[in-house]
């Protein structure tokens, strides 16, 4: 029997449908295979693309004035510009930057992670739950991490920075977060987000705490009456179009559908741009390196940012532009800002940033008799169309402008009038919220000094100029002698130098440290920097803590004096080789020690808002929600730090409030590692004896058994507590009507949360009333924390994921199972 052939037009099909499998494979994204890398500044691939080319993932130089630093990112790689539409940030929304020869690669295990030369952890992507079978740089410019079974597991479009493309969505709580200027990507105070009732809404935030300023735009998409009438999701579709999707499926239009740009013809992007507008914007395919290609704004939001909230009763801080400038629209619809006259720019590369005046006011000047303040000194200038609404600290109805002029002139607080009507308003410093516009029918009376020329008071290109010249003048009269002095100078450091140096390799000798690149202060540099151990801030389990000053700066330096003989040179040197070798933003820094005779010093950065314990207890009312939040992530961070990810894993044993200091910015950073116990990589238990703070020590610590990472975890829990209430673990002083029951604060929370009362713990907190999900979230990611079987304990890493939402958190059982049967 002949075998039967295979019809052509069925082979034909076959062939066919593998094309069409390819192609789409292909239209999906370009697949980058787990172990790929890209280095900063290299000549080889400089970046992963889509399959079309359309975009590009890798590193960029974004610095004219230093081309070793870079930023992870994605960017348009098509367009002249390249213009970026994603890079990678830090909790608080700053980029991340990259020196020259770092690494970004993609693993299995942690998603894509971001190291120094030095193979330092400089960033990785949002932790993950599945292993990593490939990345995929899409054609819409996302960027996507796929499991085994082609499920996504992590995707840039979930992490917007200032753009979104098509296709792309903003979740609730979801923000685009502007630039401080056009070529600065560092954080800037405008905010597109998606609230949680469902409005879409732009507004200004406190650049300093993260406080967002009341809304300059709103959505209006939020229905008091029902919730499916509310906005769920901010979509960018295929056609440029911005909208809110309703819960009910029904559309609200933030931007009208494009007409006219076919979509296959052009590219989209919804931009957060750096002076408050919200943009969409078209650039037409195909134009590569053209001259008369170029983005073309088809929307902006809102349509005049000056006159934005015109009538405004809340919050706006500054405003749109700084404070003491003016706010005033640009012919293609863009803000510009402008200091009042008689004001200079703080910052001058800051063209958004707060005006300074030249002279200020004081009720202390010359007095006309009578101590009435000289009005003589000053005068009055007009500023006709101009407007600072708010925070006047009188006013009163006028129908004469003079009386409005003179009122002002007159009173040592007034800085300026607003006339308008028949009301006077009168302003005193900060000024906010200055707009300029033909509708504004007020005028604005500016008091400034008499008979002073600003030439008195340059620019700063001026007064750069002056200083420039000044210094060539210096330098021409006193070179000579600085030249000589500078040899002289030269060979007593290079004396100096070796004597410490040859000092420090005999130091490092005797101690036989791992690493030696910390200063070592003579007890004389320390007992003079301290001002006699002068100043106390706070004590350790093995010692007392004083606040000195350097010449770079303030420190803080643990004496450490209450050590027991037998164990002083092993604590010492197990202080040094660790903590000189660990390196976390969310630790304090060790910068150098003491180790001469039988003084043991260790010397630290100096925290300057204090520990913890001060920031939650001590305050009236209680610190923000917000804030507490981020530190407690901070703290986790650290934590997750600590126990897996630097070269010898360390058990704190101490965690607790006074243990976590805070920077400038109320950055939580751990400290004292006196207590610190150290795993070895290959370790999961460790030997020891009890150490810890009464209160936040985990029951571990009391049975005859090794201990391993889960008693920092218990310790935690009891400090997310804390965090969560804003009240002491332990409360020994009960106001009337409080039960004692709520003297432990792991005992209260358990049985409020057990009894679905879980709003007791945040009575009065209205902030954390308002995002009660997260809450009650905390609250239970901290009683799985203090499971007294540390078996039932998540890691770090699992705490990490249950507070971001990332992962469920499961109902906990009872913490205390144990201690309830005895």
């Amino acid at each position: 029997m002949q075998p039967k052939m295979v019809p052509v037009s069925v082979f034909l099909l076959l062939l066919l449908s593998f094309v069409v499998v390819v192609v789409c494979a292909q239209s999906n994204g370009t697949r980058i295979s787990t172990g790929s890398s890209l280095v900063a500044g290299s000549s080889s691939v400089q970046a992963w693309r889509s399959p079309s080319d359309d975009f590009a993932f890798g590193f960029r130089n974004v610095d004219n004035n230093n081309d070793d630093l870079f930023l992870l990112a994605i960017w348009f790689y098509k367009v002249p510009e390249n213009n970026i539409v994603w890079f990678a940030k830090e909790k608080d929304n700053n980029p991340v930057f990259a020196p020259r020869g770092s690494k970004i690669e993609l693993t299995a295990s942690s998603g894509l992670v971001l190291r120094n030369g030095n193979g330092g952890e400089i960033w990785k992507s949002k932790p993950i739950t599945a292993s990593v079978a490939f990345g995929s740089m899409k054609d819409t410019g996302n960027f996507v991490l796929v499991d085994s079974i082609n499920g996504s597991i992590w995707e840039s479009f979930s992490y917007p920075t200032d753009t979104l493309l098509p296709t792309q969505k903003l979740e609730v709580d979801g923000v685009l977060s502007s630039r401080k200027s056009q070529g600065n990507f560092s954080l800037g105070k405008f905010q597109f987000r998606l609230l949680r009732d469902g409005n879409a809404v732009l507004n200004t935030i406190n650049l300093r705490s993260g406080f967002p300023y009341d809304a300059y735009y709103i959505s209006n998409t939020y229905d008091s009456a029902s919730s499916q009438n509310s906005g769920l999701q901010v979509i960018f579709d295929e056609q440029g179009f911005l909208y809110v999707l309703k819960r009910n499926g029904e559309q609200s239009n933030i931007t009208q559908p494009s007409v006219g740009n076919p979509v296959e013809a052009y590219y989209y992007r919804a931009t957060m741009n750096f002076d408050g507008v919200l943009g969409v914007s078209s650039y037409p395919k195909g134009i590569d390196g053209d001259a008369n290609g170029s983005w073309k704004d088809l929307f902006r939001i809102p349509d005049n940012i000056c006159l934005s909230n015109e009538n405004p009763i809340g919050r706006l801080g500054s405003g749109i532009c700084g404070f003491n400038s003016i706010c005033t629209l640009k012919s293609n619809g863009r803000p510009i800002c402008n200091c009042a006259q008689g004001y200079s720019l703080v910052d001058p590369n800051d063209e958004l940033g707060n005006c300074k005046p030249y002279i200020t006011q004081s009720c202390d000047e010359e007095q006309e008799g009578a101590g009435n303040f000289n009005q003589n000194l000053y005068e009055l200038v007009d500023l006709p169309n101009t407007n600072w609404p708010m925070y006047d600290y009188e006013r009163f109805s006028t129908l004469n402008e003079q009386v409005c002029k003179s009122s002002c002139l007159e009173d040592c607080f007034c800085v300026l009038a607003v006339f308008g009507g028949s009301d006077c308003w009168k302003k005193r410093l900060p000024l906010s919220n200055g707009r300029q516009d033909a509708s504004i029918t007020a005028v604005s009376f500016l008091k400034l000094r008499k008979n002073v020329s600003l030439e008195s008071f340059p620019d700063a290109d001026r007064t750069v100029k002056k200083q420039r010249t000044l210094i060539i003048v210096m330098s021409a009269l006193f070179g000579s002698s600085v030249f000589i002095i500078f040899i002289l100078l030269g060979f007593k450091c290079l004396g100096l130098f070796v004597l410490k140096k040859e000092k420090l390799a005999e130091t490092c000798t005797k101690n036989v440290f791992s690493e030696c690149n910390l200063i070592q202060f003579t007890f004389m540099d320390i007992y003079k920097a301290t001002n006699g151990f002068k100043e106390e801030i706070g004590r350790g389990s093995c010692g007392i803590v004083y606040k000195g000053t350097t010449e770079a700066g303030d420190i803080a330096v643990k004496k450490l004096d209450r050590m027991f003989e037998a164990d002083r040179d092993k604590e010492f040197r197990t202080e040094m080789n660790v903590i000189g070798q660990t390196h976390h933003k969310n630790l304090v820094r060790l910068l150098g020690y003491c180790d001469e005779g039988s003084n043991r010093m260790l010397v630290y950065q100096f925290m300057s808002n204090g520990s913890l314990s001060s920031f939650l207890f001590n305050g009236d009312p209680k610190p923000s929600w917000k804030l507490r939040t981020r530190i407690a992530f901070e703290i986790a961070r650290g934590l997750l730090y600590l126990h897996e990810e630097c070269d010898t894993h360390i058990i704190h044993c101490d965690i607790k409030p006074q243990n976590i200091l805070l920077d400038e910015d109320y950055n939580a950073k751990i400290s004292d590692f006196g207590l610190a116990k150290l795993l070895k990589v290959d370790q999961s238990r460790t030997e020891t004896g009890i150490r810890g703070t009464k209160g936040y020590v985990a029951p571990d610590w009391f049975r005859s058994s090794p201990i391993n990472a889960k008693v920092d975890v218990y310790s935690y829990g009891v400090l997310l507590l804390e965090i969560i209430c804003c009240r002491r673990n332990v409360e020994t002083e009960l106001g009337d009507g409080e039960r004692e029951e709520g003297m432990i604060l792991t005992d209260w929370a358990y049985d409020c949360y057990e009894k679905g009362r879980v709003e007791a713990l945040i009575e009065g907190d209205m902030e954390a009333m308002d995002d009660f999900h997260r809450v009650e979230r905390f609250v239970r990611v901290a009683i799985w924390c203090i499971q007294e079987d540390p078996s039932k304990r998540p890691t770090m890493e699992k705490v990490m994921l249950m507070l971001a939402g990332n992962v469920d958190v499961s109902v906990p059982p009872c913490p205390y199972p144990f201690s309830s049967m005895v």
